[in-house]
């Protein structure tokens, strides 16, 4: 089986609750073998990261619209702090867009925030990080961003997620909903999220599909996360997984590569 990076959820301050969607914390052991997952993930995150070597790092990571499989060969552990959609752009300086399948370190992004950040987080232990951000992140992102746009952007997430009991709507469905074209709701999400409605709906259910399964009935599950049929989830897990669901959870993998740090460019 796998290992996600994502191990433990950490407690998210009230006041970040608007601009951040979650805090985990994670670590490879280098004595394992076994390779571990990057899963499809439609969040741009903050991440500081620990090396093996003890040294320190902060990244932003970008939307993955694939997984991704990777030989844990290196002791490292880090914090990830998930953006609320819409927030990439007013904190990073970049739209969403920009940043997909990209580790890029916080300090080379342009304007003086990123750069900031960098310095400030790069020291502090995982609590203090985090005090760090309640403090700085709503007073500085309550004069970059647009409200509305903001809020927009958010209704159209939640009508393409999948929920307990409701399935998420198409996507011209969605922006019918709310009253835009399905063009402006595409830039909505290329600028604030990074994927298109279709394919961050897309994620939503395979992820949905990973966290349900198994124990569930393939062709139930399938009905349960609003696939025509089992054949069209399995193909839909196989796209973004690159396998498909049964192969997945009994360890018949792609191969794995090393995971290395980002480098920049010489």
């Amino acid at each position: 089986m796998t290992n996600t990076l994502f191990r433990e959820v950490l407690p998210t301050p009230e006041v970040l609750r608007p601009w951040v969607t979650g805090i985990g914390s994670a670590s490879v052991d280098a004595g394992r073998t076994e390779p571990y997952v990057h899963l499809p993930d439609p969040a741009t995150k903050v991440v500081v990261r620990v090396g093996e070597n003890g040294r320190r790092s902060t990244l932003v990571v970008g939307p993955r619209a694939r997984a991704s499989y990777h030989r844990g060969k290196r002791l490292s552990s880090c914090v990830e702090v998930r953006l609320a959609p819409g927030t990439a752009r007013p904190l990073l300086g970049v739209p969403a867009a920009d940043l997909v399948g990209r580790a890029v370190p916080l300090e080379d992004l342009p304007g003086t925030t990123p750069r900031q950040l960098a310095r400030e987080l790069r020291w502090l232990d995982p609590d203090e990080a985090m005090a760090h951000l309640a403090e700085v992140l709503p007073e500085r992102l309550a004069t970059a961003a647009d409200p509305s746009r903001t809020e927009l952007l958010r209704a159209g997430v939640d009508a393409l997620s999948l929920r307990t009991g409701r399935i998420p709507g198409q996507v011209a469905a969605v922006a019918r909903e709310l009253a835009v074209s399905e063009r402006q709701l595409r830039n909505l999400f290329t600028e604030g999220v990074g994927l298109s409605p279709k394919h961050y709906a897309r994620i939503d259910r395979v992820r949905t599909v990973l966290n349900r399964a198994p124990g569930v009935a393939w062709a139930e599950l399938a009905a349960a996360t609003g696939y025509y049929d089992q054949s069209h989830m399995t193909s839909d897990f196989r796209t973004l997984m690159g396998v498909p669901p049964r192969s997945y959870f009994t360890g018949r993998l792609p191969e794995a590569t090393p995971c290395g740090m980002p480098r920049r460019p010489s």
